[in-house]
């Protein structure tokens, strides 16, 4: 499956109710909450003594995922071009890989 396969398939559950701001605020709000349970997972492994539950994390990434699919789809977007988007960023932020010196003194 592609990304824009996974961005039309999960939009088929997207409410369709919700106006376009709708859309958006539910997009952002979801992976605002879906982003919290995924750091909750990690924090009770790191610091409460849990062992690392990656089936439980890795079903919260699809939520991530799927809220991410929402919001692009509200700004009229392909997750494609997103993605691509962000690789260019880094390419340029990064052009020979991560360094911390790059990182710290960084053009925006």
């Amino acid at each position: 499956m592609t990304i824009n396969e996974y961005q039309k398939l999960a939009m088929v559950t997207l409410n369709p109710e919700l106006d376009k701001k709708d859309v958006l605020i539910n997009g952002v709000m979801g992976l605002c909450g879906e982003s919290g349970e995924a750091i909750d997972i990690v924090k009770k492994h790191l610091a409460q003594g849990h062992e690392l539950d990656k089936e439980k994390l890795a079903k919260e990434l699809g939520d991530v995922a799927w809220y991410l699919a929402e919001t692009a789809t509200a700004i009229g977007y392909d997750l494609e071009d997103i993605f691509q988007m962000n690789i260019d960023k880094l390419k340029k932020r990064y052009p020979d890989g991560f360094s911390v010196e790059k990182s710290v003194n960084r053009d925006e």
